[in-house]
């Protein structure tokens, strides 16, 4: 793997994700921060009681995504989602994201209300940053 992607997923920042619409099946893409939880990769935002977002839904429905890298590092990896909906795992997570990333959130508010989900990146290994000479985006090695 690309030492820039592997840089890149080690610590959380801005990514696009493009999940696939539960009822067009239209690809949708949309800014979000992912957080590197002692390896693993979350996805999680700002609680909202009162709606559950529609990239959440996309998710429950198809959980195959593409992970947009940018910044330093650009990629497209192709990854599946994992929705977190287990409590203790929840606000294990939420305390994780407000001790190191998002002081101003509330751990209780965050396990209760956060969409969370943990990315599995496919075959990472496989893929290179899109731009290399010779391979496109996300192609195999």
């Amino acid at each position: 793997m690309d030492d820039q992607i592997r840089r890149a997923l080690a610590r959380g920042h801005l990514i696009d994700i493009t999940t696939t619409g539960r009822k067009t099946g239209e690809p949708r893409r949309l800014e979000i921060v992912f957080h590197n939880v002692d390896g693993r990769l979350i996805i999680t935002g700002s609680p909202r009681a009162d709606r559950k977002r529609a990239w959440l839904y996309n998710l429950e429905q198809d959980p195959h995504l593409t992970i947009h890298l940018k910044g330093s590092a650009k990629a497209d990896l192709p990854a599946t989602a994992r929705v977190i909906t287990d409590a203790v795992e929840r606000s294990q997570i939420a305390d994780w994201v407000v001790k190191n990333a998002w002081p101003n959130q509330d751990v209780d508010q965050m396990t209760a209300y956060s969409p969370m989900i943990e990315v599995t990146v496919e075959d990472l290994a496989a893929y290179r940053r899109p731009g290399r000479r010779g391979l496109a985006a996300a192609t195999p090695a």
